[in-house]
């Protein structure tokens, strides 16, 4: 055989193997190939589901644009604290105008605060937290395009931290969808919008690091998200990527009170259900049970011979007359289901009790220790109404907040004025001088919030008020009838006299009737 031949031989071989061992690997590594193809389709998928940087910046950007008009900065204005002298009554020495002087010099001024809120409905509704606007003598709303407005509260729930607001501008507002926070999963990208520090229109992004976080509040269990939230944010919307709002911006796990990555966010489902019996009722009605309870643990489940380590025990009834005692429930009972459904603890029930209307029947099935035995009963339950945090001292029964209700009459532009007495001209060096002392500004009133040029307040108490638009002001029925002859938009212009260590200085005060 010539070498050639011999080659050739050995060529063939070479390549009958190298094909047997293809062919070899192509059936013995099928099902490996077959699961790396179908490894690298969930990665494609996963990929899919996962935007590229600029894919997810131009969502954001998106829903920022069609969200931020219906986002609305909140300023507020708190009352004036009452501060009382030591002794319930001045002596005979001491005139009232001297106690009067004597207060004036303490700090009565009121504090003031900024948060967020959104528009849930054309007419003018807001969301926001109560306690953004929790004993505020005056609300004001500004909008994106900068108009502002004064807001009156239309109701509160406390439990919630919840507050309804309603503005009237004459038109229709943009607003915003409530979504299903339920909807909600870990790892769901969000974004906050808000006034952080009173900077409004603030967008941050994040995402959703936990949802239905315990709080020792009953009714409060939030979304916890990453996007940073700070002071002012406060009831603004956590929006999911469709530009529905999730939950609203409540508080913050921190220690120096800025962001620290931990935000949390009342779920929408919740604020919805509250702001549906605000505007049906003015207020949050809840069933109501009367009793106090606590949760089954391992340990009393092993001793009462229970199934499991589930169900409420009630401890004490608040009532015989309440309606776990007109139906004859009592110490010790273990109540393990409500109205079908199966009681996991204390709080589990307390919730389930307070999410069915009052006057409504409920099933209740429970276990009661009879002698040695434990037996399980079942019975039939006319729930009462939740007692509310929200009622005024002394009311019977809770109130609805009208939207339009009459404002108690103020003061001409809210101003408390007296007669300049003797008295008060020799402690405030106004000898010979004419007109009315302010003795009191109302801080809900819009003229507390005039400015000077340099922007301290225009009226301080005890300066002497000598002209309003060219009148001469002699007594408090001059200054009151001209001021009751102004209407909304008049210009107003005020000549007063404000003492000083210098002797009195001439001022003139500016503004417009609102």
């Amino acid at each position: 055989m010539s070498v050639l031949k011999s080659k050739e031989i050995l060529s063939y071989k070479i390549q009958s193997f190298v094909v047997s061992l293809i062919f070899a690997c192509g059936v013995f590594g099928a099902g490996a190939n077959s699961s790396f193809a179908q490894q690298v389709g969930n990665t494609e998928k996963i990929r899919d589901l996962a935007a590229t940087p600029e894919k997810l910046s131009a969502s954001f950007a998106e829903i920022a644009k069609r969200v931020e008009p219906a986002v609305v900065n909140i300023d507020t204005k708190g009352k004036v604290p009452e501060i009382a002298l030591k002794g319930e009554k001045p002596s005979s020495d001491q005139p009232d105008d001297i106690l009067d002087f004597l207060r004036r010099q303490m700090p009565t001024r009121p504090s003031y605060a900024v948060g967020s809120g959104f528009i849930v409905d054309k007419s003018g509704y807001i969301l926001t937290n109560y306690h953004v606007v929790e004993d505020a003598s005056r609300i004001t709303i500004k909008l994106e395009s900068g108009e502002e407005f004064v807001a009156k509260i239309v109701g509160f729930d406390d439990e919630t931290d919840i507050a309804v607001l309603k503005i009237n501008t004459g038109r229709d507002l943009p607003f915003v969808a409530l979504g299903d926070s339920d909807a909600a999963r870990v790892g769901d990208w969000v974004l906050a919008i808000g006034s952080p520090f009173g900077l409004a229109q603030s967008v941050t992004a994040g995402i959703v690091s936990q949802t239905k976080r315990e709080t020792p509040s009953v009714f409060r269990k939030f979304i916890q998200t990453d996007a940073a939230i700070n002071r002012g944010n406060s009831g603004g919307p956590l929006l999911n990527m469709n530009g529905e709002v999730i939950g609203i911006n409540s508080q913050i796990a921190t220690m120096t009170g800025d962001s620290n990555g931990i935000g949390f966010a009342l779920p929408s489902n919740e604020a919805a259900n509250v702001y549906r019996q605000i505007l049906q009722g003015g207020r949050v009605r809840r069933g109501y049970l009367g009793v106090d309870i606590d949760s089954v643990k391992s340990e009393f489940a092993r001793v009462y011979n229970l199934p499991e380590a589930k169900g409420a025990i009630i401890t004490n009834l608040s009532d015989k007359q309440s309606p776990a005692g007109k139906a004859g429930l009592q110490a010790g009972d273990i109540i393990v289901q409500f109205n079908g459904e199966i009681v996991q603890g204390a709080t589990d029930l307390i919730q389930k009790i307070a999410s069915v209307a009052p006057e409504k029947e409920v099933n209740v099935t429970f276990y009661r220790e009879v002698g040695t035995q434990v037996e399980r009963k079942t019975t039939v339950i006319k729930l009462g109404e939740r007692p509310s945090k929200n009622l005024i001292a002394g009311d019977d029964a809770p109130k609805k907040l009208p939207v339009n209700a009459q404002k108690t009459p103020l003061e001409p532009f809210g101003l408390t004025l007296t007669e300049l007495t003797p008295q008060l001209a020799a402690i405030y060096k106004l000898q010979g001088a004419k007109g009315v002392v302010v003795k009191n500004i109302n801080p809900a009133s819009f003229i507390a919030d005039v400015k000077t040029s340099g922007g301290s307040d225009a009226l301080n108490q005890g300066d002497l008020i000598q002209r309003i638009n060219r009148v001469s002001v002699t007594d408090t029925k001059t200054f009151t009838e001209t001021a009751n002859k102004l209407k909304t938009g008049d210009a107003v212009v005020l000549h007063v006299l404000t003492p000083s260590l210098r002797g009195a200085q001439l001022r003139i005060v500016q503004f417009t009737v609102q």
